[in-house]
């Protein structure tokens, strides 16, 4: 695992100290390409670099978090509007089978397969639209969101209601119901709302001021 999952998946928490010397050593790879990772990492927004005090991993930050969640729901609406005038079956049937998987990491609580089976299936639906570009470019800008949401699986293992709308969004492409579609995935992005105000209570040292 690169140092950078390691800080997506809350490995490494928000605030955690980063040493050249350890890392480095963890790593098994010179300070060289350890100091150009941070150096990429905090371009990114996910290692803060003080002067005199040394280099952390970047605090949540609720309005990223919040800029991150507006672009996804705008862009993912007009996406699922896509999907709902036209669909490849192949694509369809990768969604179902993600699906799946989705009911197997509820039964066994296992938040990383959820997590990345929620990216997962988000991906599909772009890739299925032919918007790949789009989706590997807001995954670059959604890197707070990302942790914030990595945190509220970790906080709460009730995902049922999660499954539940991507199947409603899968039922809705299938049935190229368009206002539906919108709907369900709008509802389904605008939860990382409250859950930042309640994820800020439990966390506040996760979270920047």
């Amino acid at each position: 695992m690169s140092l950078r999952e390691k800080i997506l998946s809350l490995e490494l928490p928000p605030g955690t100290p980063l040493s050249e010397n350890e890392t480095s050593q963890q790593f098994q790879v010179s300070r060289t390409p350890v100091r150009e990772s941070f150096m990429r990492l905090a371009q990114e927004g996910l290692v803060q670099v003080l002067p005199q005090r040394g280099t952390f991993v970047s605090l949540i930050d609720t309005a990223l978090v919040e800029e991150a969640r507006f672009m996804r729901e705008h862009l993912e609406c007009a996406v699922i509007e896509l999907a709902c005038t036209e669909f490849p079956a192949d694509a369809l049937r990768q969604l179902e089978m993600n699906l799946a998987q989705q009911q197997v990491s509820i039964r066994l609580e296992d938040e990383d397969a959820m997590f990345e089976l929620d990216q997962s299936y988000h991906r599909i639906l772009f890739e299925g639209c032919g918007k790949s570009y789009t989706w590997n470019a807001l995954s670059q800008l959604t890197v707070h969101l990302n942790r914030s949401r990595r945190l509220k699986l970790a906080a709460d293992h009730n995902w049922q209601h999660l499954y539940e709308q991507h199947r409603e969004m899968a039922d809705a492409i299938i049935a190229r119901d368009a206002e539906k579609g919108r709907r369900i995935m709008k509802h389904h992005l605008t939860l990382n709302i409250t859950d930042q105000a309640v994820l800020k209570e439990q966390y506040p040292h996760y979270y920047k001021d």
